[in-house]
């Protein structure tokens, strides 16, 4: 039996891969953005890629236990970039980061626009780039001129 998409791989045979968690205070943001993010890649299929928005019964704000589990789920071996919004979802992170063991090893927290920075970090994931590089594509976005 295969393991449904975004649950961890670690020993399961696949190709080590950069993991991606896209934080919002909104469920339907992460989604949204996680979807343009993949869509952008070209369907972003061998990129994990993990939404995690809102709070568990669905209202606004942030959520340690859906970050934790998001993470878990793209966790392929090759790190972790997590991209937040805003406020109390930079915060999380961070305490996740700083209590250790609530994140896996190779989580890091990137500092980059959050849609921007997600279409970035995907497509270059997609193209087997290691953590260093997702973290440095996705940091550049914040120099996108739209004018």
């Amino acid at each position: 039996m295969s393991e449904p998409e975004g649950v961890g791989s670690r020993g399961s045979g696949q190709e080590k891969a950069v993991g991606i968690v896209l934080v919002s205070h909104s469920r339907a943001v992460a989604e949204s953005v996680a979807e343009l993010a993949k869509g952008l890649a070209g369907g972003g299929a061998d990129v994990p890629v993990a939404p995690a928005g809102g709070t568990e019964d669905g209202g606004l704000g942030t959520s340690a236990e859906l970050i934790s589990g998001a993470a878990r789920s793209v966790d392929r071996g090759a790190g972790i970039a997590v991209l937040t919004d805003l406020g109390s979802a930079v915060l999380t992170v961070k305490a996740l980061l700083a209590e250790g063991g609530e994140l896996p090893d190779g989580a890091r927290l990137v500092d980059a626009p959050f849609v921007e920075g997600a279409v970035a970090a995907v497509v270059t994931a997609s193209a087997g780039a290691d953590l260093d590089a997702v973290e440095a594509a996705a940091v550049e976005a914040y120099t996108y001129r739209k004018v």
